[in-house]
């Protein structure tokens, strides 16, 4: 079998309708989705299976939801390999995008689920209550070569603290920072050779300087949650530095707040290291599209597949399933 990495999707994943069919189809996926709502006090998965997107799209809801339903597919992807009398891959990494950190750390073992959605709940708390002592703002720069990335946040810098959130593939970049900042940076992003500067439709500036209050938060809610080893190694977010124990797992998850999400060196890191298939487990296929441009010679394997049985790609039962 190949060389396989886990990867887990983050906010911006969610839809209305995610996981429903994956829960009709399989009793492993229908336990997780019980799990989380049990241990939020409330029911995250009617407002994952049936909306109204306005609810599911606020990030309290929508971290706790994504982690249920990315925890769910890995059940079922569980479920379905042992029916089939076919051991589950042992995967060389697990990865997380942003928020998809909390669910690749359930996959292996630090958290369990029903920390994991308590966390993540708070996460959106905190981070949302940072966002409100200072106006940020978060654009997309598409097309803009790597070697200008400075320039173009010193034309920002003038105007407060501005910093690159996401660096998700060759020539997509996401900014971060104070609105007057972000604003004058993509004002000059098109004369510095970009193809599309967007602000985003979002209300914190995830992933920078505005986030340390929330760090700060996190790290006391963090203190007494347990912590184990991973089973195989995480990608820190920033730098795409192996954590291999349960206190790096930790640390992560505070520092991850406010300091970019670099996803092209965390592909590029797995695939030197000999990962030649990446299996997203969750909503969507954001980060299937991103290691197809990342790392074309890759194997990229979405789970989430609406026309599928049971509305998902089961990747190993056959050769077919490697595309």
């Amino acid at each position: 079998m190949d060389r396989i990495a886990f990867v887990f999707p983050g906010q911006g994943s969610q839809s209305v309708g995610m996981g429903r069919t994956l829960a009709q189809a399989s009793p492993a996926a229908a336990a997780i989705f019980a799990e989380a709502d049990d241990a939020l006090g409330e029911s995250i998965s009617r407002l994952a299976f049936d909306g109204p997107a306005e609810q599911l799209d606020l990030t309290v809801n929508a971290q706790p939801a994504i982690v249920a339903v990315s925890v769910a597919f890995l059940a079922a992807l569980r479920e379905r390999w042992a029916a089939a009398h076919v051991a589950a891959p042992e995967p060389a990494y697990i990865a997380g995008h942003s928020l998809g950190q909390y669910s690749a750390m359930v996959a292996a073992g630090v958290i369990s689920l029903s920390d994991a959605v308590r966390l993540v709940r708070e996460r959106g708390k905190q981070m949302q209550a940072a966002g409100e002592d200072r106006s940020g703002a978060m654009a997309a720069i598409i097309g803009l070569d790597g070697s200008r990335i400075p320039e173009l946040l010193a034309l920002g810098e003038p105007h407060g603290s501005v910093t690159v959130a996401n660096r998700n593939s060759p020539g997509q970049i996401v900014i971060s920072g104070d609105r007057g900042a972000v604003e004058a940076a993509i004002a000059g992003a098109k004369d510095l050779g970009a193809r599309r500067a967007i602000v985003l439709p979002v209300s914190v500036a995830a992933h920078s300087l505005l986030m340390a209050a929330a760090a700060e938060g996190m790290k006391r809610v963090l203190a007494p949650i347990a912590f184990a080893d991973p089973s195989a190694p995480l990608l820190a977010n920033a730098d795409a530095t192996p954590i291999t124990t349960g206190e790096g797992a930790r640390g992560e998850l505070i520092e991850h707040l406010t300091r970019g999400v670099d996803w092209v060196s965390a592909v590029q890191r797995m695939s030197a290291q000999g990962v030649t298939t990446f299996v997203e487990i969750g909503p969507g296929k954001v980060l299937t599209g991103l290691i197809k441009r990342i790392a074309p010679q890759a194997n990229s394997i979405a789970t989430d597949e609406a026309t599928a049985p049971g509305g998902i790609t089961v990747p190993f039962l056959d050769d077919s399933s490697v595309a």
